[in-house]
């Protein structure tokens, strides 16, 4: 049988691996004792299987020699692939549920207190994000959250020309019952991304989370260089958790909220 394999050598539990493909697939991950039985025709075990969809990441589950391959199961044809390691660890695939950590509902503001104030606007989500993530992350959880029936502060919506931005961001923040911000490369190097955190974080007195992180190709270290106190909350990371994943449970502990 032919296949495509990369030896990834000593790897730590918890790292991703990310494998791109041309078409369909069988994906494998496997230890290096798996990995002499399949290429020997024997019986194996391994993580993955059948990919219909790229990019396919397949985290770790524990420390040790790794490999990863690429077949189409013995049927005729081609398919080429790029495999690549991302940067980083991860926290655990299982997470607290959002659901159990009641600070992040902010409770700012309510559909009945908004209602004969022609002037304020209530969010149920205020997105802060660089403008470099829009495409991949904030522009596809806003649309995504909006299909599901949640009020988005999202600045392509709210933002026009000859608009405050300060006030504009000011308002969305100070009427928004849950906050996410898209922790990136893009975001830690911005002025008013750093201006949007500090508003959500210098709103919580108490210590309880009250907001969402969700990492986006970012290593934790990096996390840890740009806010100690950011990288020990519950997050959501775009390397484990799909865009339509993550907005399904944010619009899960709202709606369980407003109910």
């Amino acid at each position: 049988m032919n296949y495509l394999y990369k030896d990834l050598g000593s790897l730590h539990g918890g790292e991703i691996v990310e494998v791109r493909l041309n078409g369909q697939a069988n994906v494998k991950l496997m230890t290096s004792s798996n990995y002499s039985a399949y290429k020997n025709g024997r019986r194996h075990t391994y993580y993955g299987g059948l990919a219909t969809k790229t990019p396919v990441r397949l985290q770790v589950p524990s420390s040790g020699h790794w490999y990863v391959t690429v077949d189409l199961g013995g049927y005729a044809g081609k398919v080429s692939a790029s495999i690549n390691l991302l940067p980083g660890l991860l926290k655990p695939i299982k997470q607290p549920s959002l659901k159990d950590i009641s600070s992040l509902y902010l409770g700012n503001y309510s559909e009945n207190a908004l209602e004969n104030n022609d002037s304020l606007k209530g969010y149920d989500v205020f997105i802060s994000h660089a403008s470099e993530d829009k495409d991949s992350v904030a522009r596809p959880l806003a649309n995504a959250l909006v299909e599901l029936g949640i009020s988005v502060w999202y600045d392509e919506f709210e933002l026009k020309i000859g608009d405050s931005l300060r006030r504009k961001i000011d308002n969305g923040l100070a009427h928004s019952n849950f906050g996410v911000v898209v922790i990136s490369k893009n975001f830690i190097s911005k002025g008013w991304t750093n201006y949007e955190l500090d508003g959500l974080i210098t709103r919580s007195l108490t210590g309880e989370q009250q907001l969402l992180p969700i990492w986006h190709e970012i290593t934790k270290q990096e996390v840890i260089n740009y806010s100690p106190s950011l990288a020990d909350k519950v997050a959501r990371n775009t390397a484990t958790n799909t865009i339509e994943e993550i907005a399904e449970e944010i619009a899960e502990l709202i709606i369980s909220k407003k109910a």
